[in-house]
């Protein structure tokens, strides 16, 4: 049974949470409560956290202490823990090379392309790997193309798993040779006239691949034209078909749609098959994968390009893909772990608990965001947030972020607002989450470490919510 005097402890303490909770609360601008009200989100399923960067202290703090999914902002980590370990000038080399003599343009012997977690390599920086091989005397190929991607050690990946959407490209896995993020861009061009087929264009090439394109022209506004759209990889004997169906409004007219047919290793196969032919390049036997061996001969490099602007594709466009990629890299550090994505999340936590940024509750599953079980404190991101302003790289994080109206993925927010192109902010929305993180820089000059967060079924309803809290810190109060 507790004594007296510590129940009474016990009793002050809850006392002082609760009054705090209270105050933070009845502090909240009169536009945020209004908006979050209006959405049907209750504040207990909110998280808020402001600081100016020169403060010690928040402006607002609102279950800051609460761990909630982040859903995209999580890649504000994995984009500090790349930086901080390092470096925004880190480049990843991709490697050609051959194990037999080259003689009158004939390799005898394999041709091998060696990733090395490159996580931006195009198909057009591959033809020009390939065509530079050609230009260095490679005609015919005895022997095999050997691709090798152990350079990342991965756990299983199932692109179905999250949402069993496998063909969506933010569901496409990590690869040691990643190639074009394992993506098909489908250029479409309606009709005229309703139920006239869509014209289609495919890029890049992939050898064994058909497209059955079924899609038709339909009439009324564009919309949400993808929601229309339907991608399914059908088994046959002639091989894999990729099956479209669905209809595209004439008032859309040329659309880009990307999809994910293959896995990452299937789809470099298909992609070096077809692109080797394509550079003039004849093999005798086939493209596969393998691992290279150790006395391989390195014929040429290509180098990727720096960290710092990996980074800004990364969050500028919430590319998950390439946060699984650097989660990866930053786990090959990792000591004991069994993979390099967990030894990627170990290295995180390690790295955030050295610049002075508390982990409490951190969970961290692949580095983009796109989970059920990622868990961060709005304080824990507001910590990042003061802590990457204090850093040499701090310019190359900061200019990695959408700017609000402007462009990236905020580019269609605070549109007529006078705090347009003012907040440098890294939105995160999932099914029940909606999230923001960034920077705002007021109307007297002073600059705000900004963090909101909702985890709740009306989630995505709080975006006017989000809004007026970043408008209240412009106006300076």
């Amino acid at each position: 049974m507790l004594r007296p005097r510590l129940l009474l402890f016990v009793a002050v303490c809850l006392l002082t949470v609760c009054r705090a909770t209270i105050t933070a609360a009845s502090d909240l601008p009169a536009s945020v409560r209004q908006a979050l009200e209006g959405a049907g989100v209750p504040l207990a399923d909110t998280a808020i956290w402001v600081q100016a960067i020169d403060s010690r202290t928040p402006t607002l703090s609102l279950n800051a202490e609460q761990p909630m999914n982040p859903a995209s902002v999580m890649k504000l980590v994995t984009a500090f823990v790349a930086l901080e370990r390092l470096g925004p000038a880190h480049t990843w080399i991709t490697r050609i090379g051959t194990d037999g003599p080259l003689r009158q343009g004939v390799l005898h012997g394999n041709l091998y392309l060696v990733g090395g977690g490159d996580p931006v390599l195009s198909f057009e920086r591959l033809w020009k790997m390939l065509r530079q091989a050609r230009a260095l005397g490679v005609e015919r190929i005895v022997g095999d193309i050997v691709l090798d991607g152990s350079a990342l050690s991965l756990p299983p990946h199932d692109p179905d798993a999250f949402d069993g959407r496998g063909l969506r490209p933010y569901n496409a896995g990590p690869h040691g040779l990643l190639l074009n993020d394992s993506t098909l861009r489908l250029t479409l061009v309606p009709g005229t006239r309703p139920g006239e087929p869509v014209a289609l264009a495919a890029d890049p090439p992939l050898a064994g691949l058909t497209i059955d394109n079924r899609i038709l022209t339909a009439d009324g506004g564009c919309g949400l034209w993808y929601q229309t759209l339907e991608a399914r990889m059908v088994s046959t004997p002639d091989g894999l078909r990729l099956a479209l169906d669905g209809r595209l409004p004439a008032s859309c007219g040329r659309r880009d749609w990307g999809v994910a047919p293959l896995s990452s290793a299937h789809y470099g196969v298909a992609l070096v098959t077809a692109l080797w032919s394509e550079v003039g390049g004849r093999l005798d036997g086939r493209v596969h994968t393998a691992q290279a061996p150790a006395q391989m001969k390195v014929l040429l490099t290509e180098e990727s390009a720096p960290l710092a602007d990996v980074v800004r594709e990364m969050n500028k466009w919430s590319n998950n893909l390439i946060a699984r990629q650097l989660l990866a890299t930053l786990g090959a550090s990792a000591i004991g772990a069994p993979d390099m994505v967990s030894g990627g999340a170990q290295v995180a936590r390690a790295q955030l608990a050295a610049a002075g940024v508390r982990t409490d509750d951190l969970v961290i599953e692949n580095g983009a965001g796109l989970s059920r079980t990622a868990r961060i404190r709005a304080d824990t991101l507001g910590q990042l947030l003061l802590a990457a302003w204090q850093r040499p790289w701090m310019p190359e994080f900061i200019a990695a972020l959408p700017l609000a109206g402007v462009d990236g993925t905020a580019r269609r927010r605070l549109t007529g607002s006078p705090a347009s192109g003012y907040a440098h902010i890294k939105t995160g929305t999932l099914n029940g989450v909606r999230a923001m993180a960034g920077y705002v820089l007021d109307r007297h000059g002073r600059r705000h470490a900004v963090v909101m967060m909702v985890n709740h079924p009306q989630a995505q309803a709080s975006q006017a919510a989000q809004d007026a809290l970043l408008e209240w810190v412009w106006a300076g109060h």
